[in-house]
């Protein structure tokens, strides 16, 4: 019977005469047949499990740490406005300790919040239970002995150049090297940032920037740049590189440079000054580590044009590796290298003389300083008199002091050329020859005498 249906149903008076008959009856038999089901299996009877399904809400999905943050913290978008700057530090308490979601100030029970929902074989009902009076002070005992927020208090040598930020702080010497220890070495960062690169797949790829330099304080330093996802990472890898660059730089005295140079690397100009001992360090503040890392204690430097660390640093050291000894500067230019000290009345003093032949046209002779600056001169700023001596009572005053203004160099020149204070008449008028401080204590002495 069922063939006979479906025969004239699906199947049309042309197909049925062109193609097979027995082969496509059979075919929809089969199929049709597997649609329908069996009176037994209807009948049949199949137990089923019944189990209560409670939907998930967002405060069941995250822990209440993540919960507490969602409610403290700054979103993306006021990072980058500059909200929120050490929020997450300057939270003094965790409020969530001793919290727990679902018990609150009403003893509640809420089946599937802060109790099961069954118990056995009992389904437990939302039921109220008496009020807990210590509950709130308990909260305030267990809060008050977490403590208060405290900043990290560091000694002065230990902060950076401005406060507790990174750079200029010290972060001990590199990590060995096979069975290399960089003993006496110190390492101090000079530039520590955040730096992003757009990603095609990761977006904004977020990395930490450090640049730091190492040395030993006695002539070999070495600086590198470190970049990492985290910040430990980043430091601990400059401070590495850093250790496995080193460089010997050359030291007059070992205290400062050997002569005064120019160096340049992109837009940065660094006119650098040899200054005697006890000078100290007057230059940019990177230069003056970088100086502390090398063992340099007396040096001048004036940064011109851009002041840019990695820039500063490369073209520090480009002079620093640049700088002639004083033999070298003898056998370049075929002249004794002379040079005048305070110590030596500026006396000249022979400090190194060329191998080989002399030059002695000393016309011939370049100059000293614009031989070592390339022929680069240090920017200097025209210095203005004071707006007063441009007023009624400073000219008076000029007027009154004109008579009186070289007195006390003429009287120590006097003293050194005649061992007294005379002038052009005392040799005519020697009665007139002016008490001397000598003569009178001689005089006060022979009274006192006699």
């Amino acid at each position: 019977m069922l063939s006979s249906v479906i025969k004239r149903v699906f199947l049309p008076n042309s197909i049925c005469n062109t193609v097979n008959r027995p082969e496509i009856t059979k075919s929809c038999t089969r199929y049709f047949s597997s649609l329908f089901i069996s009176p037994t299996r209807v009948l049949k009877f199949e137990p089923v499990c019944v189990q209560q399904i409670r939907y998930e809400s967002f405060f069941k999905k995250h822990t209440a740490e993540h919960i507490w943050k969602s409610v403290t913290s700054v979103s993306n978008a006021g990072k980058k406005r500059g909200r929120g700057k050490g929020a997450g530090k300057k939270r003094a308490k965790n409020l969530n300790r001793g919290q727990v979601i679902g018990v609150g100030v009403d003893n509640m029970i809420w089946p599937g919040l802060n109790a099961p929902i069954i118990k056995g074989r009992d389904l437990i009902k939302r039921t109220q239970l008496p009020p807990d009076p210590e509950r709130e002070s308990r909260l305030i005992k267990l809060r008050d002995s977490l403590g208060t927020f405290r900043s990290i208090r560091l000694s002065p040598t230990e902060r950076g150049w401005s406060g507790n930020k990174m750079p200029g702080r010290s972060i001990g010497p590199p990590h060995s090297i096979n069975e290399y220890n960089f003993d006496g070495f110190d390492s101090k960062v000079l530039e520590f940032k955040t730096v992003f690169c757009m990603k095609a797949n990761a977006g904004r790829y977020r990395r930490i920037s450090v640049v730091a330099v190492t040395g030993n304080k006695n002539g070999l330093a070495g600086f590198a740049l470190g970049k990492a996802a985290d910040s430990k990472a980043a430091l601990r890898r400059a401070q590495n590189r850093a250790g496995q660059k080193l460089m010997y730089i050359e030291r007059y005295n070992n205290h400062t440079v050997y002569h005064d140079f120019f160096t340049q690397f992109c837009n940065t100009k660094i006119f650098v000054e040899k200054r005697p001992e006890g000078y100290g360090l007057k230059c940019h503040r990177a230069i003056q580590t970088i100086c502390e890392m090398i063992g340099i204690t007396d040096l001048y430097a004036k940064v011109e044009g851009s002041t840019n660390i990695q820039n500063l640093v490369k073209a520090f050291f480009l002079g620093l590796l640049k700088q002639k000894t004083h033999q070298q500067l003898a056998d370049e230019t075929k002249y004794h290298l002379v040079e005048f000290r305070r110590e030596n009345d500026y006396l000249p003093v022979i400090v190194a003389s060329p191998t080989g032949s002399v030059n002695e046209n000393p016309k011939e002779a370049p100059d000293f300083l614009q031989y070592v600056m390339d022929n680069k001169v240090r920017l200097r700023k025209k210095k203005f008199p004071p707006f007063y001596t441009r007023k009624t009572h400073w000219y008076i005053k000029e007027k009154k002091l004109e008579t009186v203004r070289n007195i006390d160099k003429a009287k120590l020149n006097l003293l050194v050329e005649y061992g007294e204070i005379r002038s052009f008449l005392t040799d005519k008028y020697p009665e007139c020859r002016p008490m001397q401080k000598n003569s009178i204590k001689k005089e006060v002495d022979e009274t006192d005498q006699s």
